[in-house]
């Protein structure tokens, strides 16, 4: 099957048309803290030949297609037809009524020398007023948030707000990633089991729905693909599922895999594969920025504990290795600690036995960046989120789990947390849309007996 290019006709997937990406895709993010501007600016420098786009999957990664003696492994972005990094408009909410070169300086993850190249265009990106109530996120409080009648009409001021961002600057399509804080941990409750009760529940201002399901209604009511960066229910309740089926919008989430997460689903399967087992896997931070200070409050770090803790017990399948795994003691601990600022630091503990039952200990320390390595997600899941869009898919894009410490997944499946399983699934898909075969690295065909 011939490639188009990325601004020709319509593609043909088996039976599913891809639309191509042909104008101006505008990403919105509730948030415009350390993550938001750290990803507005990488992708402004980029545009500006000041950097490259490393740890993006759309813009560096390679995608294999056919057997490996067909040497054809394109770059994704030269595969599938991806919105283009010069056509992205960034535009958001926040509390706090910074513009992004302001906010970006007070996150203090970037160097003067790399925003003050960008200042005119980030002082041009200033927030909307946010819909926030502090009950969801107790250690923030800003002035710059909406006021409503109602839950209701604070959606419909969000609306407003995506409407008239479109208008005003020229957009064919949105986008919307959640980038704010992590709110408290909240159990899913009668008014989020449908879409009537939600709605109902909006009119009312039922307590039980957070700011960021507003955002999520909102969107969701405009057709506008939403994935969620935080461990918040937000869109994983049968109300917004039942709203992005209905309305034909794709969702996905939650909660962004970057540091101490990320390295766990690259170790832990290797151990598996192994077959080695684990008797604890221990686990604490240091971080000081923003979402420091907010997980410091232990109704929003429970959100982030229910997260993180479930990433290795579905990994691990302690239900089929239970001499490996069925005892294994899993911590996790974050500490808000102010001077390190945006640079976390994770420590893991892990106690592991082998042949004969001998104890060995692997120690890791990665001292990571935390925004560094969201803003590549961001950038990749608006991007993988728009062509979802124009390929008419709906509901969970559960192929999107490769980004996700929580990955999203329709009832009674168990989510997939192995990074590289993960990955194939992400891979497959997008050779599945574009009438390619799936690899399954069998690999049998090249050894055959060709007499």
């Amino acid at each position: 099957m011939a490639r188009l290019g990325r601004q020709e006709q319509s593609i043909m997937a088996d039976s599913t048309r891809i639309a191509p990406a042909t104008g101006r895709l505008g990403v919105l993010t509730p948030g415009m803290g350390a993550v938001a501007t750290t990803f507005y600016a990488g992708v402004l420098a980029i545009r500006q030949g000041q950097a490259m786009p490393i740890g993006s999957l759309t813009q560096m990664g390679h995608i294999r297609l056919g057997k490996r003696t067909d040497n054809r492994n394109p770059l994704i972005k030269e595969m599938v037809p991806l919105a283009g990094l010069d056509d992205l408009v960034f535009g958001g909410w926040d509390p706090f009524p910074d513009n992004a070169f302001e906010a970006a300086c007070k996150a203090g993850v970037l160097q003067a020398k790399d925003l003050l190249p960008l200042k005119a265009q980030l002082e041009a990106i200033r927030p909307m007023p946010a819909v926030f109530d502090q009950n969801w996120v107790r250690r923030l409080d800003g002035p710059n948030v909406k006021q409503g009648e109602t839950k209701m009409d604070l959606a419909r001021q969000l609306m407003e707000d995506m409407q008239r961002f479109q208008a005003e600057n020229q957009l064919d399509r949105l986008v919307v990633v959640w980038c704010a804080s992590t709110e408290v941990y909240e159990e899913p409750q009668a008014v989020h089991m449908s879409l009537e009760a939600f709605e109902q529940g909006l009119r009312n201002s039922d307590p039980a729905i957070a700011p960021s399901q507003i955002y999520a209604y909102a969107a969701l009511k405009l057709g506008i693909p939403f994935a969620n960066g935080a461990p918040n229910l937000t869109v994983d309740i049968p109300a917004m599922l039942e709203l992005a089926n209905q309305n034909r919008v794709p969702i996905c989430g939650k909660d962004f895999k970057t540091g101490q997460t990320l390295m766990k689903t690259i170790l832990a399967p290797g151990l598996k594969a192994r077959m080695l087992g684990i008797r604890g896997w221990f686990s604490t931070n240091i971080l000081g920025n923003r979402d420091g200070e907010v997980l410091d409050d232990p109704d929003s770090f429970r959100s982030k504990e229910v997260s993180k803790l479930g990433v290795l017990e579905n990994l691990l399948q302690p239900e089929a290795y239970p001499e490996l795994y069925a005892d294994l003691y899993h911590k996790v601990r974050i500490n808000y600690y102010p001077p390190h600022g945006d640079n976390k630091e994770g420590w893991d503990n892990i106690d592991i036995f082998g042949w004969l039952g001998y104890p060995m200990q692997i120690k890791v320390d990665f001292l990571c960046r935390d925004s560094i390595l969201a803003a590549p997600i961001v950038l990749d899941l608006a991007l993988f989120m728009d062509l979802a869009g124009r390929a008419g898919q709906k509901g969970i894009q559960e192929w999107l789990s490769f980004y996700f410490k929580s990955p999203q997944h329709a009832e009674g499946l168990y989510p997939e947390h192995d990074l590289f399983i993960q990955q194939t699934k992400l891979k497959n898909t997008l050779r599945h849309w574009m009438g390619e075969d799936l690899i399954t690295h069998l690999g049998a065909e090249y050894y055959e007996d060709e007499n």
